[in-house]
């Protein structure tokens, strides 16, 4: 009896921490949400515990302010998609050996995030907004340098070896410019869909990878004209 009333306690305890994960959960996927719309200044902790149906004294508990909570939303999905990407410069490091290219290093790094957000769904998407909009602001560009800053210098470091004739100034400028043409795909926020009667829509991510890699490559080479 003593053995069975343990497990069921265990099972408890089980269940306990399994609630307090979707609790978790739940609050980051509606803060992810709302911050992907309205940034941090435009979301308050109201806002969230509203989206999620809790009172408020339970975001307290698990974020000591509206800052942290921003900080855990970010942090939730940076680790899986620049390990991701890591492991797709490394990848490619090792396929293309001696001759690197810049199209090639492009596609490890673009294509492996867009099939991530793709593929991974409305939080996905909604977790690519959410970068987008906050990349330009103070508390989201030291957000990206701290997440991010690995998997961008291991990109340069291949598009150096690619480009070995190249002024680092030019190299950097061009991702500058890759870095920027990706935020604005991330943003979906319809404007080439308009411009184009509907022609192209920002949400096609299977039709902007396909072409994205090669049109900054040839950007890049064009950076030495």
């Amino acid at each position: 009896m003593a053995g069975a009333a343990a497990e069921q306690t265990k099972a408890g305890r089980r269940t306990k921490a399994e609630q307090r994960a979707q609790s978790l959960e739940q609050i980051l996927d509606a803060a992810e949400y709302l911050f992907s719309r309205n940034g941090l200044y435009g979301v308050t902790l109201r806002d969230v515990a509203q989206r999620v149906g809790i009172h408020t004294t339970l975001l307290n508990y698990y974020f000591k302010d509206k800052v942290n909570l921003f900080e855990a939303v970010f942090a939730r999905r940076a680790g899986v998609t620049s390990g991701r990407r890591m492991i797709a410069l490394e990848e490619y490091e090792k396929t293309a050996g001696d001759s690197p290219t810049v199209e090639g290093a492009l596609h490890a790094f673009l294509d492996t995030d867009l099939d991530l957000y793709y593929e991974g769904g409305e939080h996905w998407m909604n977790y690519a907004a959410f970068c987008a909009r906050v990349s330009n602001t103070p508390e989201g560009a030291a957000l990206m340098d701290e997440h991010f800053d690995p998997v961008v210098l291991k990109l340069v470091g291949i598009l150096k070896r690619a480009l070995p004739t190249y002024d680092e100034e030019e190299i950097f400028w061009g991702y500058h410019f890759v870095s920027g043409a990706l935020m604005n795909t991330l943003a979906r926020t319809g404007r080439i869909d308009r411009l184009s009667s509907g022609v192209c829509h920002s949400d096609d991510f299977p039709a902007i990878k396909k072409r994205i890699a090669r049109f900054m490559a040839a950007g890049f080479i064009a950076l030495k004209a």
